[in-house]
Parts: structure tokens; C-alpha cells; sequence
């Protein structure tokens, strides 16, 4: 969830404001919640707490009080903890830090920076760690090519798949799935705009077909460059993956299983059809 997630509106005879939901944060605290990111969520937690405590260091800005500040601190330990992530700060809460940068020098003028820098000493490799963990983790929900290439190389195939991970990687619900099914079939439409060429592959007196009608023009072209019965198993990959696509997003029960095994065969198709088009 995002950062703002963790505030919520309330309306009162000071009229409308938003304060910390505790509720949410006590939620996280014992375990992932149903649906949710959990990585996500740690990453952000922690965002909000390092700007929480940069706010009260620099100019008192910050938007939850001292309580608060204890009640976020051990959430976050905890969260953390089931990512393998150890965080310690020798302070408690915004006036225990106060103690501590004192101790530390780091008042007085210019200070504010000094406070900034003591923060991002805390702060700094918990980020790194989970922003590794979070790339590992986007990188292994689907499959990867064994070309030594970080991408396909044509940048709108590129840009669909990786909001197919995306969403992928994100998906919770069987509607969430079925929209996987979406982003799989965006690949496969910017995937026929550019191996399909009517001159080559469209037969004489037929009307050439749209870039949504991918079957038919990935069909056309991988019947004219996997001729023979040596290639009928790429041939059938390459007709079958825009029909799955296509059964995922109507699918009344989308389930993570399929929504996965659509999305993995398109993003090979995708590297199959580099292979042949230009020696991938």
C-alpha cells in the first residue's frame, strides 16, 4: 500500500483532516495482510517513517505525534523482521531521538542537516535491502529469456511487459487476473505491429488485419518463418498465445495459476519472435 494509505480523513467540529490510521498499521504488525503486498507495504512503512522523523528534525512538520511516532517505530521493527530486515535505533519515539541527536551534536545551528544525515545513517540500508529484495522479487514472478539481454529491445513490446509484471505482481483478485489477461494481449498486439508486414504476410485478395486481431497476424508470420514440420511445436506456441490471452480476461474464476501461465507464454513468445526476426 502506498504512504498515504496509512492516513485517513476525519471530519469534526475542526473540520477535515487526516490523522494516522493505527488501526491499518496495528493490522500489518502480525502478518501480511490478505491481497496486499506485504513488500510493498514495508517499503512505504518505512518511507513514512523516516520522513515522519526527518519532518520533526528539520521543522517539526511532521504529521503524527509522539505516540504515534512509538506506535509506527515498533510496527515497523515488526514488519520488517519478516523480510529478513533488521532495523534498530537507539530511540524510541520523537523525544528519545531528540535525546539522542543532542548526545550526538547534532543540534544547535545548523543541526537540521546534521539530523538528516544521522537519519539517513538508520535509514539508508534498510532501503537498500528491500528495494534488492523488491527487484528479485518483481524479476522472479515471471519467466526470464536466457539471452544475456536485460530486454527484448523493441521499447513498446518492453514497456508492455514490464506492466505486465507489474501487474502481475500485484494481482490479488479474480479480477486482478483477468486484467493480466489485458496486459498479456497488449503484448501480443505491440508484438504483431511489428513482425507482421503486409507485403510478406498477407495472401493476395485478403484485407489486412488490425493489430488487435493477433492471432491472425502472428499466425501469418510464423507460418511463413517456421515453415516445416520441424517447427510445428513454435508454430502452435505462437497461434496458441494470443487465444490464452484472450481466455484469461473472459474467465468468470481468473486464478493466479493461470493468469501466470498466459503471461509466462507470452513474454517467450515475445523472445522467440525476437530470435527470428532479428537473431535475438
Amino acid at each position: 500500500m502506498h504512504v498515504s494509505m496509512y492516513f485517513r480523513e476525519i471530519r469534526d467540529f475542526l473540520g477535515s483532516r487526516e490523522v494516522l490510521d493505527l488501526e491499518l498499521i496495528h493490522k500489518l504488525e502480525p502478518g501480511p495482510i490478505p491481497g496486499d503486498d506485504d513488500l510493498a507495504s514495508a517499503i512505504n512503512l518505512t518511507r513514512l517513517v523516516h520522513e515522519q522523523f526527518v519532518a520533526f528534525g528539520t521543522d517539526g512538520s511532521q504529521r503524527i505525534d509522539n505516540a504515534e511516532s512509538r506506535e509506527v517505530l515498533r510496527a515497523l521493527r515488526r514488519v520488517l523482521s519478516r523480510h529478513a530486515t533488521s532495523f534498530e535505533v537507539p530511540w524510541r519515539d520523537f523525544t528519545s531521538f531528540r535525546t539522542h541527536w543532542i548526545a550526538e551534536g547534532c543540534a544547535g545551528t545548523g543541526g537540521w542537516q546534521a539530523r538528516r544525515d544521522l537519519l539517513e545513517k538508520y535509514f539508508r540500508p534498510v532501503f537498500e535491502t528491500l528495494e534488492t529484495a523488491e527487484e528479485q522479487q518483481f524479476r522472479a514472478e515471471l519467466a526470464e529469456s536466457v539471452s544475456p539481454h536485460s530486454a527484448i529491445g523493441w521499447p513498446l513490446v518492453d514497456e508492455e511487459i514490464e506492466a505486465l509484471r507489474q501487474r502481475f505482481r500485484t494481482a490479488a483478485t479474480p479480477q486482478d487476473y483477468r486484467d493480466v489477461g489485458n496486459r498479456s494481449e497488449a503484448v501480443l498486439e505491440a508484438l504483431s505491429a511489428i513482425v507482421y508486414d503486409a507485403d510478406e504476410h498477407l495472401a493476395p485478395g485478403e484485407t489486412e488485419p488490425p493489430v488487435d486481431k493477433t492471432n491472425i497476424r502472428i499466425e501469418a508470420y510464423a507460418n511463413k518463418e517456421l515453415q516445416g514440420g520441424a517447427n510445428e511445436h513454435l508454430r502452435g506456441l505462437a497461434k496458441k498465445a494470443s487465444a490464452m490471452a484472450h481466455d484469461v480476461k473472459h474467465s468468470p474464476t481468473g486464478s493466479r495459476r493461470d493468469a501466470g501461465i498466459i503471461a509466462d507464454s507470452v513474454i517467450l513468445l515475445a523472445n522467440i519472435l525476437r530470435r527470428l526476426k532479428e537473431a535475438f
